[in-house]
């Protein structure tokens, strides 16, 4: 993996978890029910993608 590849991965990963963060601080502050449904989705979400991410880099590492 070249560094300008690690570098993309690490800063993929930290836009999802700026995401995470910003969209659970949101859902603690909504009342509606609907909304929060559609918001704790869209959580959900971006933590698998940031999951998903984290793994690739795993794997790419190990090669």
């Amino acid at each position: 993996m070249t560094q300008k590849e690690l570098l993309y991965f690490e800063d993929a990963i930290e836009h999802e978890q700026i995401l995470i963060k910003i969209t659970e601080a949101g859902l603690e502050k909504i009342e509606n029910k609907s909304l929060a449904s559609f918001i704790q989705d869209e959580l959900s979400k971006h933590t698998k993608i940031k999951e998903k991410l984290m793994n690739l880099l795993e794997e790419k590492q190990n090669e």
